[in-house]
């Protein structure tokens, strides 16, 4: 059974950097690709940013150039550097899975606030 474990959320001062890692059992050869999803409060569920099998990245246009998502097979892991942070990145952080097969997977979500 495929599980994501997040890890990296917190609180964060308006400027600063945080780094958030999602680890996923199971092999990593069958994942189509890794992505971030945030939601703020009283907000939908958006893209943040996507890497897949082939390495191509996407990235929304609202953490371009501030983000940067990375992969390690070998670990079965996918980060997501977050950096020069601001309030409108305050939301919880969502780790998914789409593999080859058309299954996908969820994690649990990881809080991330940015305030003074």
């Amino acid at each position: 059974q495929v599980q994501l474990v997040e890890s990296g959320g917190g609180l964060v001062q308006p400027g600063g950097s945080l780094r958030l890692s999602c680890a996923s059992s199971g092999s990593s050869t069958s994942i189509n690709a890794m992505s971030w999803y945030r939601q703020a409060p009283g907000k939908r569920r958006e893209l943040v940013a996507t890497i897949t099998s082939t390495d191509y990245i996407l990235y929304s246009n609202s953490v371009k150039g501030r983000f940067t998502i990375s992969r390690d097979n070998t670990k079965n892991t996918v980060d997501l550097q977050m950096n020069n942070l601001n309030p409108d990145d305050t939301a919880v952080y969502y780790c998914h899975r789409r593999d080859y097969d058309g299954q996908e997977y969820w994690a649990k979500g990881t809080l991330v606030t940015v305030s003074s």
